[in-house]
């Protein structure tokens, strides 16, 4: 039986990934005592008791937790803190071979932020596939649920009480010093830093990070149709990212809360000769967070991905 603990189980994201662990009965859940969650020596316990830990919480929580573990302790960690560290695994195994078998090997995985899982699903490729230059002065705009700002916000939000403007899609990370920018920027190979551009708006869950693109500043002329299958064509074997097909969205519309609740990511491609508009769709909590988190555990223990995703 696989020992698991999770310290910070009761952020939003430590809560999410208890339960996708219902119903499994191949994993034995590690529980700290409620009085002793931040009793360090406990802490430090609980993770070297176990096989996998989970770690849920602020950066500098996290590199603590990660001092107390033994070498042969598997960290997953949902934090900040580790996802340009090369000697971490990067836990978004889509993105190529190499990035699945160091997740398979490594007893470190960082596991991608929500915005950056969607920026990297559209941007590392075609930068790896020499469509994108890596110098191209890349922007992206993102829309997300309100569970992504944390439980604080959360409560904000879910006020009978609360500001008029929480009504409303609120820009933020003005000064573009945004936490995703650093991975963004490494993961994918670009020579300078995204303009980014998120927005939290009022519900729940779920989010579409946009990506713009000229196609004259491409590496030659590309159409919606190429860019489209050329995506397709990367994420062939991919169960969890799919490429959306010609026509799609039939209305017109994206909507950001579609994949709530999922572990998918769809990617649609749309434009004309000049301009085009790629978005990537997911769960902020799920392909962007939990489920992302629960995926690298089963790969890394060597069974279906898709096992407590579906």
């Amino acid at each position: 039986m696989t020992k698991i603990y999770i310290d910070g189980q009761e952020g939003t994201t430590g809560l999410k990934i208890l339960e996708r662990f219902k119903g499994r009965n191949d994993i034995e859940l590690l529980r700290i005592d409620e009085n002793k969650r931040k009793d360090n020596d406990e802490r430090r316990r609980m993770i070297n008791s176990s096989d996998f830990t989970f770690l849920c919480l602020p950066d500098a929580a996290a590199r603590e937790a990660v001092a107390m573990a033994d070498d042969n302790v598997r960290i997953i960690d949902a934090s900040t803190a580790h996802r340009t560290n090369p000697d971490w695994a990067y836990g978004f195994p889509e993105l190529g071979k190499d990035f699945r078998e160091k997740i398979v090997k490594s007893n470190r995985v960082a596991v991608p932020g929500c915005y950056a899982s969607g920026f990297a699903s559209m941007v590392y490729p075609l930068v790896k596939l020499g469509i994108m230059p890596a110098d191209y002065p890349v922007s992206a705009h993102a829309v997300s649920g309100y569970s992504g700002a944390g439980k604080k916000a959360i409560a904000v939000y879910e006020s009978a009480d609360r500001p008029t403007d929480f009504d409303s899609p609120r820009q933020y990370a003005l000064t573009q010093q945004h936490k995703h920018l650093p991975e963004m920027q490494k993961i994918c190979g670009l020579k300078y830093a995204p303009s980014f551009n998120p927005l939290i708006c009022d519900f729940f869950s779920g989010m579409v990070v946009s990506l713009p693109l000229h196609t004259r500043l491409l590496t030659k002329k590309y159409g919606a149709d190429d860019i489209r299958k050329a995506l397709a064509e990367y994420y062939a074997n991919s169960f969890f990212v799919k490429v959306m097909p010609d026509g799609e969205p039939k209305d017109g519309f994206i909507g950001s809360n579609n994949l709530s609740g999922t572990n998918n990511m769809e990617i649609f491609v749309n434009g004309n000769d000049e301009r085009l508009i790629i978005c990537s769709r997911l769960d902020n909590l799920g392909k962007g967070a939990s489920g992302a988190a629960v995926q690298c555990l089963n790969i890394m223990m060597g069974i279906d991905e898709k096992t407590g995703l579906l």
